[in-house]
């Protein structure tokens, strides 16, 4: 694995000493936003839409997003962080970033960005479905560099150990980081093939939901998260439910186009 894209070294900057390093998972959520961000400026180029947009909408969900996954984080593994020697540096340390809780956190700062420029939630939504998708589908990259949110035992060819992983592992599991970038790729392309005809506004955010939640639910069943409910499901599984039925439900109760414009 390659945890450490380069090794810098300690670094000696205004008389602060400092280990610097470009680490690969950091790397992968980089080129995530930049990629994302590159191919939503592009959309708008044409549009009446403020320059600025794009940049505030990728800057405030990067924002939002590493907030609500640390949250997130926080909440689920409160036991074990309080009874940390150092609670306060497993809290603000670079592990941690759970994908529903930065989701969430995104969602929220994006929807104050899209508030104060007066432009449609469902609008933006439907844009920005695939894009989700897509940054998904880079930062499982950084997790399977770093070896971390791999899957259970598997004697399948591909299998294979993370010996350097978190935790470490010598025993050949399912790479699911590769198998959720592959599946989030294609659900990227098929979104973002179909972004500007959307059914009705919010349509192709509410596919988001209901595509996220079951590839999730199914790349649960071979993962190694602990199981919450009847010790069969996990805690991703269980949002993963909540974001299908979302889904399913506002496909099948579509939002008019009052609606959807009173939202912006």
């Amino acid at each position: 694995m390659y945890p450490v894209i380069y090794d810098f070294g300690k670094v000696n900057l205004f008389g602060f000493q400092f280990h610097l390093a470009i680490y690969s998972f950091g790397l992968m959520l980089v080129v995530a936003f930049y990629t994302c961000y590159y191919l939503l400026e592009n959309d708008l180029k044409n549009s009446d839409y403020n320059d600025k947009l794009a940049s505030d909408i990728i800057f405030w969900s990067a924002l939002g997003g590493i907030v609500g996954s640390k949250f997130y984080h926080v909440i689920e593994n409160l036991d074990r962080i309080m009874a940390s020697p150092d609670p306060f540096s497993e809290i603000f340390s670079g592990s941690g970033l759970v994908f529903f809780g930065g989701l969430t956190g995104a969602i929220i700062a994006v929807t104050f960005v899209l508030k104060s420029y007066k432009v449609s939630w469902f609008e933006f939504a439907d844009r920005l479905a695939p894009l989700i998708f897509l940054g998904y589908a880079i930062g499982r990259i950084g997790c399977f560099l770093v070896g971390d949110d791999y899957g259970i035992p598997s004697d399948l060819p591909w299998a294979m150990p993370f010996p350097d992983g978190l935790p470490p592992t010598n025993i050949a599991v399912h790479p699911t980081q590769l198998y959720e970038t592959i599946i989030c790729g294609l659900l990227f392309y098929y979104l973002w093939s179909r972004r500007n005809n959307p059914r009705v506004p919010g349509s192709y955010f509410f596919k988001y939901l209901i595509f996220a939640g079951i590839e999730r639910f199914l790349i649960e069943i071979i993962r190694t998260n602990e199981k919450y409910l009847f010790d069969i499901f996990s805690g991703a599984q269980i949002i993963s439910v909540f974001m299908i039925c979302i889904g399913i439900y506002f496909l099948m109760n579509p939002l008019n186009n009052n609606s959807a414009s009173d939202t912006s």
